[in-house]
């Protein structure tokens, strides 16, 4: 097929790798403008850009997809299908129905479920069982379409990052499949009846409220792990948690540190974290950590 891949991350790169190996002519590739990044704030071109110039797929970076002369050179390109993963722009109606198969999005989420920009961390938040990756033929409305094909994979204790890399690699051999199978497919309505939403993280949200439950504050580890990491503060400075395990509780308040391992009082339980990072520095054991850094028990972290 003739394949406009679309998609900024690294989430989308895999797909966009499994659809050039697969043998699909990839006419080119469309990504967000580079973006300042790192110390010297230096323009850094997206994954997928870095991956489609390695593989020698045309890139185009337009800032918005609303221009008509972007339309009207999208559709010059004469493709199939457009396959959409994690590109960040919206697709206005002339680009939707440009291709002859229309755009076909790789959603990490098993929707009606979680539609929007953070499904992984909400999904982890939330404490579902089960997520997965759905392929979805898009349409105006966001991430309402038609699926076309899922596949589930169990939550089990995977941070953010772990899923996200998962979901990426069942993402791409699910689109493999679902383009050869694509004549024989018949799209499913979903039932917005059924849906949840997932909006974008907000960096608040990464501070950690010890007033909850213990279950609570070690989901929201996993799922700001590795990105933006969720975090507290203690004499002026931020550490962020990016693996904790649950503990039993005996005594102490909501925020009193418990012991010389940093285990923390939660509104109930506690948790103790096993990989820390101080602001500025590497992440490193939480025991490695305290040998240079003591936190004593009784400390209460606001």
């Amino acid at each position: 097929m003739r394949i406009i891949f679309m998609g900024t991350p690294a989430f989308a790169v895999p797909t966009l790798a499994a659809l050039h190996d697969a043998g699909h002519e990839i006419v080119a590739v469309y990504t967000q403008p580079p973006r300042r990044a790192g110390r010297g704030k230096q323009l850094q071109p997206s994954a997928v850009q870095l991956e489609a110039e390695i593989r020698h797929i045309p890139v185009r970076c337009p800032a918005s997809l609303r221009d008509p002369q972007v339309q009207a050179d999208f559709a010059a390109l004469n493709a199939d299908v457009a396959v959409v993963a994690a590109y960040g722009l919206i697709l206005p109606v002339p680009v939707l129905e440009a291709p002859r198969h229309g755009c076909l999005n790789v959603h990490a989420s098993l929707l009606p479920h979680w539609r929007g920009a953070a499904p992984i961390q909400r999904s982890i938040l939330a404490g579902d069982a089960v997520t997965g990756v759905t392929i979805m033929q898009m349409e105006q409305g966001l991430d309402t379409g038609p699926m076309l094909a899922t596949v589930r994979t169990p939550v089990e204790d995977k941070t953010a990052g772990e899923l996200t890399e998962e979901l990426a690699e069942l993402g791409a051999q699910l689109m493999v499949g679902t383009l050869i199978d694509l004549p024989l497919l018949h799209p499913v309505p979903q039932d917005d009846a059924q849906a949840s939403h997932a909006p974008k993280i907000d960096k608040a949200e990464a501070r950690i409220d010890f007033a909850r439950d213990a279950e609570w504050v070690e989901r929201q580890i996993r799922a700001f792990a590795p990105a933006p990491g969720a975090f507290f503060e203690l004499d002026g400075e931020r550490y962020r948690i990016l693996k904790a395990c649950i503990v039993e509780r005996e005594g102490g308040k909501a925020g009193t540190v418990l012991d010389d391992a940093l285990t923390i009082a939660c509104g109930t339980g506690a948790i103790r974290p096993v990989l820390i990072q101080r602001a500025g520095k590497p992440a490193m054991a939480t025991a490695e950590l305290l040998r240079g850094r003591p936190i004593p028990a009784g400390t209460v972290i606001g």
